[in-house]
C-alpha cells in the first residue's frame, strides 16, 4: 500500500506536499519522495528510504522549488525495498515525465517486454510503477504536436487503460504542461481531488489518496476521481477532466475500510469511521446471537483500528469497554514487516498489556483482522501472562484466505493463518478459547451503507475472486515464490548489500 499526493498552486508547494505525506504516512513507511517543477522547468527530486520526517531535511526542502509537485510514501508490493525503487520515478523523454503510483499491476512482465520491443524503453528496476511510467511515456510520445493538448493527454490515458491491468491510482507531471491524475477502471485504489480558492479568484488543486490530506492543508474536498477518469491540471491552473475507460465499474478495495485508511477520511463517498462503527454493530449482533452462553467480563480492542468497532460491540453486549493495551506509537505495522522473527519481536515493542484490566477476567478482544496470526498469538500470550482467565477473540473482518494482487503486500496463501483452516482450528493455533469472524455479507453491508450506489467491492482476500479476470494459478504460483518470507529475507540481504555499495560510492 502506498500514498500519493499532487498539488498545482500559485506559491511554493514543497511544505504542503511534505505535510500531506506526513498524514498519509500510515499508507507506507518504507520510503518517501517529492518532486517539483521549478521556474526553469527542471525537475527537483528528493527520495530515500525512511519516514517522511527522516527523508526530508531543511536542505532538501530548500531545493524542492516550484508551484507544482507530487509526492509518495511507499512500502513495496512489487520489486524490493531498495532505495532505487522509491518513488516518484521519472523519464527524460518525451518532455520529461515523473509519476507516483499506488496499487499493483498484474501484467507487469508482459508490459516490460512489450515496451522494450516496441518503444525501445529500458526499465531499470523491478518496480511495476516504473513500467507504468514508461507505458505512459510511450503513449505520449506518439503525438508530434507541441505542446500536448488535453485531448492528447486523455487519448494517451485511454490507451493506457487498454494496455495495463491491475490496480492503479496515479499522479504524474509533464514538464511545461502540468499535472495528470488517473485511476484504474475499477477504482480499486482510492484517489480524491480538492480545491482551494486564494486571492478571491485563483484556484489551487490537490489530489491525494485520502481526503484527510486535503483537510490538513485546508483544501475543500471536491469529489473522488472516478474509476477510469483522468484529471489534467495545467501549470497555470486550468482543470480538465474526462472519462477515459470504455466500461468503468466502481469496485473499491474493501480492506481500505477495514484497516488501511484513516478513520477521518472520506473515500468513494463513504466515511471510514462510520463504516467501522457499523462493522462493530454487525459483529456485536453476531456475537450476541452465537455467544450468548459465554461469560464475558470486559471488551478490549487491540489498538487502534478496532477501537471503534469494539466500542459498538461492548454497547450491544452491555459489557464494559476498556483500553487494556498501551501502544508505542513509534513502531511500524507488523504484518508488512519482512521476516517472521522481526514481526514477532515487534509485537512486544508495540504493545504492552495493562494487568489491571485483564487479571482474573474473561476477556473479549477485538481486532480489525487476522492475517498471519503472528500478532494475535503474541498478544494472546501476553494477555495470559498478565492473568486473564479466558480469552475470546473477535475479528471485524472475515477470514483472510487469499493473497492480494492489487497493492496490499499480504502474505502468500500458505502463510495466512486462515488458509485451509476453520475458526476452531485457527483459535487452537493462536491460543484463543473462542474465535469469531465477521461474515462477508455483513462487512459489505456495513461499508455499503455509506454509499448505496456502490454495487460491489474488491473482496479477493476474503473470497478469492479477482475482479480483473486475469489472475491464473500460474500467476499465484509466481506470487508465492516472490512474496514468501524466505524470498523476502534474501531480498533484504541483497538490498542491504546494494545500499552498502551505494554508501561506499558516495
Amino acid at each position: 500500500m502506498c500514498g500519493v499526493v499532487g498539488i498545482v498552486g500559485f506559491s511554493a508547494v514543497n511544505q504542503s506536499i511534505y505535510d500531506a505525506l506526513t498524514v498519509l504516512q500510515h499508507r507506507g513507511q518504507d520510503a518517501a519522495g517529492i518532486v517539483t517543477i521549478d521556474e526553469n522547468n527542471y525537475f527537483r527530486l528528493r527520495k530515500a528510504n525512511g519516514l517522511v520526517q527522516d527523508v526530508f531535511q531543511s536542505q532538501h526542502m530548500q531545493r524542492l522549488q516550484g508551484n507544482i509537485g507530487i509526492g509518495h510514501v511507499r512500502y513495496p508490493t512489487a520489486g524490493s525495498s531498495s532505495v532505487s525503487e522509491s518513488q516518484p520515478f521519472y523519464v527524460n523523454s518525451p518532455y520529461g515525465i515523473t509519476l507516483a503510483h499506488n496499487g499493483n499491476l498484474t501484467n507487469t512482465n508482459d508490459l516490460r517486454n512489450n515496451i522494450l520491443k516496441t518503444a525501445r524503453r529500458h526499465v531499470n528496476t523491478n518496480s511495476d510503477s516504473e513500467v507504468l511510467l514508461n507505458v505512459l511515456a510511450s503513449e505520449l510520445d506518439k503525438f508530434t504536436t507541441y505542446p500536448l493538448t488535453p485531448d492528447n493527454i486523455f487519448t494517451a490515458i485511454k490507451q493506457l487503460h487498454k494496455t495495463i491491468r491491475g490496480a492503479y491510482a496515479c499522479v504524474a507531471m509533464v514538464i511545461s504542461h502540468g499535472l495528470i491524475a488517473f485511476r484504474d477502471p475499477n477504482g480499486i485504489r482510492p484517489l480524491v481531488i480538492g480545491k482551494r480558492i486564494i486571492n478571491d479568484h485563483q484556484t489551487e488543486y490537490m489530489v491525494a489518496s485520502e481526503s484527510v490530506a486535503l483537510d490538513t492543508l485546508d483544501f475543500e474536498f471536491w469529489r473522488d476521481v472516478e474509476p477510469g477518469e483522468a484529471i489534467y491540471i495545467s501549470q497555470d491552473g486550468q482543470l480538465h477532466a474526462r472519462q477515459c475507460a470504455s466500461d468503468p465499474q466502481y469496485c473499491p478495495c474493501i480492506f481500505e475500510y477495514v484497516y488501511f485508511a484513516r478513520p477521518d477520511s472520506l473515500m468513494n463517498g463513504i466515511s471510514v469511521y462510520h463504516s467501522r462503527i457499523l462493522m462493530g454493530q454487525k459483529l456485536g449482533q453476531k456475537i450476541a446471537r452465537e455467544w450468548s452462553d459465554l461469560d464475558i467480563d470486559v471488551v478490549i480492542p487491540i489498538p487502534e483500528t478496532s477501537c471503534d468497532a469494539a466500542l459498538e460491540i461492548a454497547r450491544i453486549l452491555n459489557k464494559p469497554y476498556r483500553q487494556g493495551f498501551v501502544k508505542n506509537r513509534y513502531v511500524g505495522r507488523t504484518f508488512i514487516m519482512p521476516g517472521q522473527t522481526m514481526r514477532q519481536r515487534s509485537v512486544r515493542r508495540k504493545l504492552n498489556a495493562n494487568r489491571i484490566e485483564f487479571e482474573g477476567k474473561n476477556v473479549l478482544l477485538v481486532d480489525d483482522s487476522i492475517v498471519r496470526g503472528t500478532t494475535s498469538q503474541e498478544i494472546l500470550d501476553m494477555v495470559r501472562s498478565v492473568g486473564a482467565k479466558k480469552i475470546y477473540l473477535a475479528s471485524a473482518a472475515p477470514e483472510i484466505r487469499y493473497p492480494n494482487v492489487y497493492g496490499i503486500d499480504m502474505p502468500v496463501a500458505d502463510e495466512l493463518i486462515a488458509y485451509n483452516r476453520n475458526a476452531d482450528e485457527i483459535a487452537q493455533k493462536i491460543g484463543a478459547d473462542k474465535l469469531i469472524f465477521q461474515d462477508l455479507r455483513d462487512l459489505i453491508a456495513a461499508v455499503k451503507e455509506g454509499n448505496t450506489h456502490l454495487q460491489k467491492f474488491e473482496c479477493s482476500v476474503f473470497d478469492g475472486k479477482y475482479i480483473t479476470g486475469d489472475i491464473s494459478q500460474i500467476y499465484l504460483a509466481n506470487l508465492q515464490n516472490s512474496r514468501s518470507d524466505e524470498n523476502k529475507n534474501a531480498q533484504m540481504s541483497k538490498d542491504a548489500e546494494n545500499l552498502e555499495i551505494y554508501n561506499v560510492g558516495q
